[in-house]
């Protein structure tokens, strides 16, 4: 159904949410636990990301396990995207990357966007929305620190879960740029982040 997909305009696919299917096996909602969850790529996983390349089809790994990560970064001739994922040794959550998959989507030019979801920002995991602005400029720091200004961007998480109370709409974001300002981002680095770098990532990937 892939091709019927994409004349439809499907331009982004995650292989699996949180659960595993027929191509691989999703992260469990775990904390604290490491994102190596289990196996990963089936074979029928294996043909899906080669069949996304060909037809110029993101591959979403923000929800794939360890396991299945290194396995498309193995078959994957595209950036590696990780639309929606922080940085798992600030919150250590099945959800969150490890620094060796940042290096990995740096190695790629591809890119990781910050996830506003409370769970996957606190130190403690906890759901709780008092989270200050510092904690995400914590997280964009690390993400640049391990893979460069060109490879982090924004992705929300707006309807999947709750934000913190300072970001819990869009016509909030200025609280985060001006946070992201105040902490020593200049025009050219907001700029990237908040939208060339998901720019570039994309048009790479689609080939249009």
């Amino acid at each position: 159904n892939l091709e019927a997909f994409y004349n439809d305009g499907l331009r982004s696919i995650g292989p699996v949410w949180s659960r595993s299917n027929a191509f691989a096996h999703g992260v469990p909602f775990k904390f604290p636990a490491s994102p190596d969850t289990g196996p990963g790529l089936t074979n029928d996983g294996i043909e899906l990301v080669k069949a996304c390349n060909e037809m110029g089809i993101a591959v979403d790994l923000s929800h794939i396990n360890e396991k299945g990560f290194w396995d498309v970064a193995r078959v994957s001739t595209k950036p590696l995207i990780a639309s929606h994922s922080n940085v798992h040794a600030l919150c250590p959550t099945t959800r969150n990357l490890t620094d060796n998959q940042l290096k990995a989507i740096k190695d790629t030019n591809g890119i990781a966007g910050l996830n506003f979801a409370v769970a996957f920002l606190r130190k403690d995991g906890a759901k709780n929305q008092d989270v200050p602005m510092s904690t995400l400029v914590e997280h964009v720091n690390h993400m640049v620190d391990i893979m460069g200004i060109d490879h982090v961007g924004l992705g929300s998480d707006y309807d999947g879960a709750p934000p913190p109370y300072d970001l819990d709409s869009t016509a909030k974001l200025p609280t985060l740029t001006s946070a992201l300002r105040d902490a020593g981002y200049d025009d050219e680095a907001l700029n990237k982040i908040c939208h060339a770098n998901w720019l570039r990532v994309l048009e790479e990937t689609w080939g249009e």
